[in-house]
């Protein structure tokens, strides 16, 4: 089975994904994953990538579609795949089509973990990191015993500027702006599959798999 698991920050589209590549015994493919892995190994395109990563700038389409086929022609992919983080733009999702023609596979499902805004908002806002030795904490779901210390090292907890409300909601805006027409292209081929991931983990992960199941 050939799935991509869509979602943005704060869905728990890494808890779901982990969950779902072990219930169907599938590799969970993180273009992350990908990429560190190819740096690490000193590939030809881990080289090219690492340049772009020491930069600070994003890897480009062509060395990223160069990546994800190479992975998905693995033998490990044989019996299926769950992608996270790939397609991202709609070039992408086109490329993809492409890759999987050359390999004579087809996606059965885009599964889209769709979570609110304000709700969004609340889950990644409230990360506390450690100064010290940078244990992460939740002020709502795992919250230190004593507020603002570490109870690994009893060090400060600070907000990463990255996790501020503002912050937070030009990144929501970004991800909306990429994947809305990824999201629209799957939806006319008649393979998406949006889950509300409001509920609780369990729950989303019932019904990610009721989905699939029905594919």
């Amino acid at each position: 089975m050939q799935l991509v698991l869509f979602g943005p920050p704060g869905a728990g589209k890494g808890t779901q994904a982990k969950l779902l590549s072990e219930e169907l015994n599938i590799p969970h493919i993180s273009t992350g994953d990908i990429l560190r892995e190819n740096v690490k190994k000193g590939t030809e395109l881990g080289k090219k990538a690492k340049a772009y990563m020491d930069k600070g700038a994003l890897v480009p389409d062509t060395l990223l579609i160069d990546l994800i086929k190479g992975r998905l022609s693995q033998p490990d992919c044989r019996k299926g795949f769950l992608l996270d983080g790939f397609p991202r733009t709609t070039p992408q999702a086109k490329a993809l089509d492409i890759i999987l023609d050359d390999i004579n596979k087809r996606l059965d499902a885009v599964i889209n973990i769709d979570v609110g805004s304000n709700e969004l908002v609340r889950r990644l806002s409230g990360r506390r990191v450690c100064k010290s030795c940078a244990a992460s904490y939740h002020v709502a779901f795992h919250p230190p015993k004593v507020e603002g210390v570490c109870n690994a090292c009893g060090g400060e907890l600070y907000q990463r500027d990255d996790d501020r409300e503002e912050a937070i909601k030009n990144r929501l805006t970004v991800y909306k702006k990429q994947t809305e027409p990824v999201l629209e292209y799957y939806k006319k081929k008649g393979i998406l599959t949006d889950i509300d991931g409001e509920k609780e983990i369990e729950e989303v992960s019932g019904d990610i798999k009721n989905a699939v199941e029905k594919l």
